[in-house]
């Protein structure tokens, strides 16, 4: 029994974790998306080579990944100009996207258009920016994502500096009482999502975590109760 779990009990939404298909096979997508039936939602990695230094998919695709499975997507942009692209992958179906405050002129407008599209607003921070400033900007947000790389590639390791930043950020949201989702990306493992969930993040992105399992399902099982032994 881990001494965080009075902590858990606070803001008890449990474990969701949403695989990145960034680590999956992109010809066989729907095949990948079918190994995750038990997912909690897809996180899928936008990214335009200019926020970040890779190129990965768009629009054309998060529509076809729509199409191929029932479970919620969890879109992550990282792309430049996320105001005047976010609010498509909001009307192609996404249930959920993230952008980044670092690319974002104005964030709160652009989270109000988000929601008006029907998308929970997300806003995810790269491991350098820090949480403090947007603290106020709580109550127009369901998601806040702490990177725990720089973002850009998968299979890097987690970077345990900022477990700091998650703590303050769960603080943050314990104290206004508004309910947004804590989420983590990057290097998340067995052994690092213990140690990101007792800092109060509640929704975890994994990626080779579970594409490299060899039954990916179990993976994410195993992650979901990882931290609740």
């Amino acid at each position: 029994m881990s001494h965080a779990m009075p902590h858990h009990a606070e803001h008890s939404r449990g474990i969701h974790i949403h695989p990145s298909i960034l680590s999956a096979d992109f010809a066989r997508l729907a095949e990948e998306l079918a190994r995750i039936r038990n997912a909690d939602a897809v996180h899928v990695d936008v990214m335009d080579n200019h926020f970040v230094p890779n190129l990965t998919l768009g629009l054309p695709v998060v529509q076809a990944i729509r199409r191929a499975t029932d479970l919620p997507l969890d879109v992550h942009l990282m792309i430049q100009d996320a105001d005047r692209w976010a609010p498509a992958y909001a009307e192609a179906g996404a249930e959920s996207v993230t952008f980044h405050a670092e690319a974002a002129g104005a964030p709160l407008r652009l989270a109000r258009e988000l929601r008006s599209h029907g998308a929970k607003a997300g806003m995810a921070l790269k491991p350098a920016t820090a949480v403090e400033p947007y603290l106020d900007l709580l109550e127009e947000l369901d998601l806040l994502l702490l990177m725990t790389v720089e973002p850009g590639f998968g299979g890097q390791p987690f970077l345990d500096v900022i477990l700091p930043k998650i703590r303050r950020a769960r603080e943050a949201l314990d104290g206004s009482g508004v309910p947004v989702a804590l989420q983590v990306d990057g290097g998340v493992t067995r052994d690092t999502i213990m140690r990101a969930a007792e800092a109060g993040a509640d929704v975890f992105v994994a990626g080779s975590a579970v594409y490299g399992a060899e039954d990916p399902e179990a993976a994410i099982d195993e992650l979901r109760s990882a931290p609740l032994r």
